[in-house]
């Protein structure tokens, strides 16, 4: 019996151009050169009007400083300190934290039912009801403020007039001037203006949602509380935590309506962190004026942050814990 021939011709080496070679990083960079010119307006004025900014401020936190000519004054500390002892600071921080709560739940939930309302492909027109809920999203904050100040002031045919006539209350009542309406009138028109933001993400998530799983579920029976509890809400967890996080955060920087609407008067009623800091910096308050301080105003500012820095990883770690155990 004849042993079987080995193959005689040899085994082929792959070359060396066949084997992909690690480029570097600087070869990468110059082959994607032209990408880096693109980015360099945006960059430099991320330079000029951020990253300077905070480094700048946090300078003018060791001054008192009210803003003309060069700091001289140094003080160290001291506005730290000023800040954490201040009523009027923690009573804006107070106020801050009643936005966030009241708004940030009420928002999201009726952003969802519009979302699902706007998701049935049965609707007509839905595309014009999704311009209309969108629309005081892309409206300026002052120009909501300036409209809402007319609704609610307290003369002439106004939303005073129309309760009256409805009977619903007996005498004209100062909206924004009475310490006791004036932050609930500022946190429904901050529901109301940002609404539609988180309307469209829930909207964009409802969309990805394949359409056979509702099918499977009307094939079993499940009604539409059923298909509600187990199929969208699951689905919509990872998108839910994300708009839920950009609403915390967006509500804990509220200034350009309040400060419009109300000026964080009256008394202090309306007085959140952001107000807070610019009447320090500007030395106008809506119950009286304070000399302009830029450097306690940096110290206010830099301290607020750190509590917000404090409470996005606490809330990072509970997401976390939250994902694990589900």
């Amino acid at each position: 019996m004849q042993a079987p021939s080995l193959p005689t011709t040899p085994p082929q080496i792959p070359s060396r151009r066949a084997i992909p070679q690690k480029r570097s990083l600087w070869i990468q960079i110059l082959s994607s050169g032209w990408s880096y010119v693109y980015l360099t307006p945006m960059l430099i004025l991320l330079v000029v009007f951020v990253i300077y900014p905070i480094f700048a401020s946090l300078t003018y936190s060791f001054y008192q400083w009210n803003g003309i000519g060069d700091p001289t004054l140094y003080v160290g500390l001291d506005n730290f300190t000023s800040v954490i002892h201040d009523s009027i600071f923690w009573g804006a921080f107070l106020h801050t934290f009643i936005y966030m709560a009241t708004l940030v739940p009420i928002q999201l939930f009726l952003a969802l039912i519009l979302a699902l309302v706007l998701n049935n492909p049965k609707l007509r027109f839905s595309p014009f009801y999704r311009s209309v809920y969108f629309i005081p999203a892309v409206t300026s904050a002052a120009v909501v403020g300036v409209v809402f100040q007319l609704i609610l002031a307290d003369f002439g045919n106004n939303i005073n007039q129309l309760l009256l006539n409805l009977h619903i209350i007996r005498d004209h009542i100062d909206w924004l001037g009475d310490p006791r309406f004036a932050l609930g009138c500022v946190i429904v028109i901050g529901i109301w203006n940002t609404l539609g933001y988180n309307m469209v993400y829930l909207l964009a998530g409802l969309q990805t949602i394949p359409a056979e799983l509702y099918e499977a579920a009307r094939i079993d029976g499940t009604g539409a509380f059923g298909r509600l509890f187990y199929i969208t809400l699951p689905q919509l967890r990872g998108i839910g935590i994300m708009v839920l996080i950009l609403s915390i955060l967006g509500s804990l920087q509220v200034f350009d309506l309040v400060q419009v609407l109300t000026h964080g008067g009256p008394y202090f009623a309306t007085e959140v962190v952001n107000t807070y800091i610019y009447h320090q910096a500007f030395g106008d308050t809506a119950a009286s004026v304070v000399e302009p301080n830029v450097g306690f105003a940096s110290a206010a500012s830099f301290f607020y942050g750190l509590i917000l820095l404090a409470l996005s990883i606490m809330q990072y770690f509970v997401f976390r814990i939250i994902r694990r155990q589900q």
